[in-house]
């Protein structure tokens, strides 16, 4: 009868053993498992700066805008990336912009740059950072332009320069107008503009 009580209790100490070997292998697994799942507090934070950036505005990839302009010319304005703000629908802000106008009398302007705003009401455009365009031979490089749809111009400015068969000439401000298709160079304070032009 002892012999039988003392196998019992070696097996209620085996059994209690191997219970409590279980729920501590069980706590440890969920622990880990939870230490997974913690994302630090800069991980929030950023992910809080995220979502709060989403509600103010909209992000698109790869958008591209087309029409006519007052004049009756067409463009296609495209960016790789463009955004909303949700309080100004009619602004869109751009990134790797470009813009193609198609001229009634079948002349091509290209203008580029790195950044761009599109005003979807009034259909102008700011085009700012290394500003590249072509035209017919010409080619123009410079820090910001702004096509003004109302006005049916294109103002090129900040560090204007033109490449042309012709020469090279470097101005303070370009202005273009569409509809008449013609060129205005100025330079800001009596300043002069500088040309090198081949004379044949």
């Amino acid at each position: 009868m002892i012999e039988r009580k003392k196998k019992i209790k070696i097996i209620q100490i085996t059994l209690l053993f191997v219970g409590m070997l279980i729920i501590f292998f069980t706590y440890i697994k969920k622990e880990n498992i939870s230490e997974d799942k913690i994302i630090t507090s800069e991980a929030q934070k950023k992910i809080k700066r995220q979502m709060e950036n989403q509600s103010e505005q909209d992000i698109f990839y790869n958008i591209e805008y087309s029409g006519l302009d007052l004049a009756g010319n067409r463009y296609i304005l495209k960016a790789s990336e463009a955004t909303t703000d949700k309080t100004n629908q009619d602004i869109v802000n751009m990134k790797s912009t470009t813009a193609i106008f198609y001229f009634k009398d079948g002349t091509v302007l290209n203008v580029s740059s790195e950044n761009g705003v599109y005003n979807n009401k009034s259909l102008d455009m700011l085009f700012s950072g290394k500003v590249r365009a072509s035209y017919i031979e010409s080619k123009l490089f410079a820090d910001k332009a702004e096509y003004s749809n109302s006005e049916g111009f294109l103002t090129i400015t900040k560090n204007v320069i033109i490449e042309d068969s012709r020469g090279t000439m470097i101005a303070d401000e370009l202005l273009f107008d569409i509809k008449k298709q013609t060129l205005k160079i100025a330079a800001f304070k009596d300043k002069k503009i500088n040309a090198n032009i081949k004379l044949k």
